[in-house]
């Protein structure tokens, strides 16, 4: 399944009758990252939520791709909650995609994510049950279930939000390995996440929201964010965002 382009048009939300956004416009470059900042509360899940077709009442606008294939086949959700299965095992959790769809090669699926949970330090807790494991480590398999749909738009919700940071240094990394080439849409809190690996960073704010584009960068991810160029792009990001919040109020 080739790379799509995806095009957000006069996206509008209503919630309890009143407007959370209204006509947003923008657009998810093909095989390129971008993030969204805001804060909480303004929309972003919301919008995240509604481009993956799990909202649909109250809502208008277009939301498209570049190709013939149907939307909802070529996206792959990892919302805010784990959402893992409390009676199936960490590992049958992953494999979630696969047992769904009855995709061929389990034999295959089973040892790619066999090797995903090792990476992601969850080797030990293969057959263990969701509520074995902590927060951080069941965002850690929500996170290789996400990798293992292989679906070419993919969407995330503080996909690292519950990690201690040398384990979200390390999962932002492999993340960005594994999906290289996808049109990756995620929500975040932490500038220097964008910063590492966004391509496009858009901050939501204002009553009903709005978005705006703020940086755009096309060097490779995952960047070290201590290089000269993203150093200075923090502190324009954090003012951004501040101004964002004095708007909002």
């Amino acid at each position: 399944m080739t790379t799509p382009h995806l095009k957000i048009k006069n996206a509008t939300l209503y919630y309890n009758e009143k407007c959370v956004f209204k006509n947003l416009h923008f657009d998810l470059a093909k095989g390129k990252w971008t993030a969204i900042l805001g804060q909480s509360g303004i929309g972003k899940s919301s919008l995240l939520r509604m481009i993956a077709g799990l909202i649909k009442d109250n809502i208008s606008g277009t939301i498209s791709t570049d190709d013939a294939s149907p939307l909802r086949e070529q996206i792959a959700y990892m919302g805010q909650t784990d959402l893992l299965l409390p009676w199936q095992s960490i590992l049958k959790n992953t494999l979630l995609s696969f047992q769904l769809r009855r995709r061929t090669n389990q034999k295959q699926a089973l040892h790619q994510a066999t090797q995903l949970l090792i990476k992601v330090g969850l080797g030990d807790a293969i057959n263990l049950y969701p509520h074995q494991l902590s927060l951080g480590m069941r965002q850690r398999a929500a996170l290789v279930r996400t990798l293992l749909d292989d679906k070419p738009i993919i969407l995330m919700d503080e996909p690292f939000s519950a990690l201690d940071a040398i384990t979200r240094y390390k999962l932002q990394g492999l993340a960005a390995e594994l999906l290289a080439d996808k049109t990756v849409l995620f929500i975040t809190h932490d500038p220097n996440e964008a910063l590492r690996l966004a391509h496009f960073i858009f901050i939501m704010y204002k009553k009903p929201a709005v978005l705006k584009q703020v940086v755009t960068l096309q060097s490779p991810i995952p960047r070290e964010v201590n290089n000269e160029q993203l150093v200075k792009l923090q502190t324009d990001l954090f003012h951004e965002l501040l101004q964002a919040v004095e708007a909002h109020n």
